[in-house]
């Protein structure tokens, strides 16, 4: 069944390549694009697919689109405005997957545009890393026609171990930035712990390993605090960027809806001071070097 969908595949990352990998191992006929033209080819030689040099030689054949790239804004320009965008080449009945993490509200307009050319969206953001891309093992927040999503579930079988299917499209979106913005409020609440721990004599492995067994223990606490802060290895191979853009959509999301959310305004605040400070390709686990004297 693999054999006979061809998938197009757009950003070939940190995250984009592993999962390129798993299309290939699971049979999948692949075309790759990347802006990064020697990146491109040599996963395509790595992995018997094909390397697209447009638009037009990408979407022919392609009954699938994968974008996995850094913003929203970049799926709407490869899809729409880039030399008339990929969606004009595109055959109706396509389905595009976005993979990467957007904007809701944008993505529920972009759905709509690309429905005027028969072109199906379901977003489908995922959690797991790296670790997950590479082994497989991501999890799937899908969004959008459950026809949509059943006739794509072969790919995600490729690429994760288990599929949400959360709601209309956005919703996966939107369920990927507030599941990034809990876990930034975590981190943010556990560094804030250690730096008045410090101020009280405490040591940051104790009280790292008293919240992790108790009542305050999280994944931050367990794997990025354990793991990474503590030892000082911070080598989450998460950019702390996409991780601060990802508390802006889910408080701006809030904000754009009405809720009353004002934790989420502080935490984009934190995250955004630790940006500004630190630098966008910093790994997130130092955070906590923007906000408090080590």
């Amino acid at each position: 069944m693999t054999e006979s969908i061809t998938v197009a595949f757009i950003g070939l990352g940190n995250m984009g390549a592993p999962m390129v990998a798993n299309l290939a191992r699971a049979g999948f006929d692949l075309k790759l694009f990347d802006v990064d033209g020697e990146r491109a080819r040599r996963l395509a030689e790595e992995h018997g697919a094909a390397v697209a040099d447009g638009w037009a030689n990408l979407a022919d054949g392609a009954r699938v689109v994968i974008t996995m790239l850094p913003t929203g804004a970049l799926v709407r320009e490869v899809l729409l405005d880039t030399d008339g965008g990929l969606a004009r080449h595109l055959a109706p009945g396509t389905r595009v997957v976005d993979m990467s993490s957007s904007e809701p509200l944008g993505t529920r307009a972009l759905g709509e545009q690309l429905a005027h050319a028969g072109v199906a969206l379901v977003d489908a953001p995922v959690s797991g890393g790296v670790p997950g891309a590479q082994a497989g093992t991501l999890s799937i927040m899908a969004g959008g026609d459950d026809n949509d999503i059943e006739a794509v579930m072969p790919v995600f079988e490729a690429l994760g171990q288990r599929v949400f299917r959360v709601g209309p499209r956005g919703a996966g979106h939107a369920c990927k930035a507030l599941n990034n913005y809990v876990a930034a409020a975590a981190y943010t609440a556990t560094a804030e712990a250690l730096a008045i721990g410090t101020a009280t004599g405490l040591d940051d492995a104790t009280l790292v390993d008293v919240i992790n067994h108790s009542t305050g223990r999280s994944f931050n606490s367990e794997v990025v605090f354990a793991k990474q802060v503590v030892p000082g290895t911070y080598q989450t191979g998460f950019a702390l960027g996409l991780l601060a853009k990802d508390v802006g959509i889910a408080a701006d999301l809030g904000r754009a809806l009405g809720v009353d959310a004002p934790v989420s305004t502080c935490v984009q605040t934190r995250w955004r001071q630790a940006v500004e400070s630190l630098g966008a390709d910093c790994d997130q686990s130092r955070a906590l070097m923007a906000w408090h004297e080590e």
